[in-house]
């Protein structure tokens, strides 16, 4: 194999795919980037059998071929290589790669690539009608406002990631750890005419890389495919695959009460800074709780942590309803408010045991579900 490419291009597509390279391979090739060159075009591949991202360039291919080289290695070389462009050389006659930018020439051994398993498109097969596109800015906003809500222990792995679903009309994203649940729809632009909904879970690690690679300056078609075990998402030069969590999804309605007792309309900003203070005394308690005493005008938050001391705030709000007292896990609340995009919110409340809502004005399309702390 022999190619030169423009480094800039060729650094990207290494980023690009290098969040995929196995951290802990079992096998020492998934530890490995895969690099095939063909009709002008390059294109580098990396998988641990969780998530696969490829990503293709152009590049000026004087004698195809495909290679396996060190992720590690290949990576940190490309981003410190001089000049603007690269030219990548295999040998004849042993595993030799030579890399050559500028005045530095640098020589990796490659690992075989015959034992690379080559990422297959799910779009490529011909029988699949399974398929939804969204924009990209809309695909990483669902993440970017659920996401976090995910389970981190591996006890239920079906809530270790989010559950990515469509209708006719929309496409939603649901996260829970069966404390929290967060829910973000959006309206699709094109009206899905597949005859097969989307209902899968994906791994929140997958997802979080791809709101990372969703980054164009301008909206972007994402294909989105999957298939029994398996979804896909296509982007410009990008190509990323996970395996989908198996397992019964539960029924997220159920979970969000349907009229409330108690509305409380809030600044955002003057909530959250109260919040993050109070929370200070609460770390390192128990359950990490703060209490919400909502009036009628104010809202006053408490903590209080015998080993570091109180705290105490108050927040001017406009409540419709009775007065409730109801006690959080503070990191619960701090998460979702800088999450939620908007100045103005509504906290809405039942009993202090009963679950809670937190959303913005004027938006149906966001929802956030917290369960209440019981208190002494």
């Amino acid at each position: 194999m022999k190619i030169t490419c423009a480094k800039d291009q060729l650094n990207h597509a290494v980023q690009t795919v290098q969040k995929a390279v196995a951290a802990k391979a079992t096998l020492p090739i998934l530890a490995g980037i895969y690099l095939s060159a063909q009709n002008n075009k390059l294109e580098l591949q990396a998988t641990d059998y969780e998530i696969g991202i490829s990503c293709a360039i152009d590049a000026q291919v004087d004698i195809p071929g495909q290679i396996v080289l060190s992720g590690r290695y290949f990576q940190e070389l490309v981003k410190r290589l001089p000049g603007e462009t690269v030219e990548i050389a295999s040998s004849t006659e042993d595993r030799t790669i030579k890399i050559t930018a500028g005045t530095s020439q640098f020589n990796l051994l490659s690992l075989p690539a015959e034992e690379f398993p080559i990422l297959k498109p799910l779009f490529d097969k011909s029988d699949n009608n399974n398929t939804l596109i969204i924009k990209d800015n809309l695909l990483r906003d669902l993440i970017k406002r659920t996401v976090f809500a995910c389970a981190t222990e591996e006890s239920r792995p079906i809530f270790t990631g989010a559950l990515l679903e469509s209708t006719e009309t929309d496409v939603r994203m649901i996260a829970t750890n069966t404390h929290r649940l967060a829910l973000k729809k959006s309206i699709l632009e094109k009206s899905s005419d597949n005859s097969n909904p989307l209902k899968i879970v994906i791994p929140s690690k997958v997802l979080n890389e791809l709101a990372r690679l969703l980054s164009s300056e301008l909206p972007v078609d994402v294909n989105i495919c999957w298939e029994k075990n398996r979804v896909a998402f296509r982007f410009e030069n990008v190509y990323l695959e996970s395996r989908i969590i198996e397992g019964q999804y539960p029924d997220y309605n159920r979970v969000i009460p349907p009229q409330f007792g108690t509305v409380a309309s809030i600044n955002t900003a003057l909530f959250m800074d109260a919040v993050e203070r109070v929370s200070l005394m609460a770390k390192d308690g128990e359950y990490n709780v703060i209490k919400f005493q909502f009036n009628a005008d104010e809202v006053i938050i408490t903590s209080n942590n015998p080993d570091i001391g109180k705290a105490y705030e108050t927040v001017p709000i406009v409540t419709e309803g009775t007065e409730i007292t109801i006690a959080f896990n503070a990191k619960y609340v701090t998460d979702i408010l800088k999450n939620i995009g908007a100045t103005e919110l509504h906290f809405s409340l039942n009993t202090p045991l009963s679950p809670a809502s937190i959303k913005p004005v004027n938006d149906d399309n966001y929802t956030y579900i917290i369960t209440p702390v019981r208190t002494s």
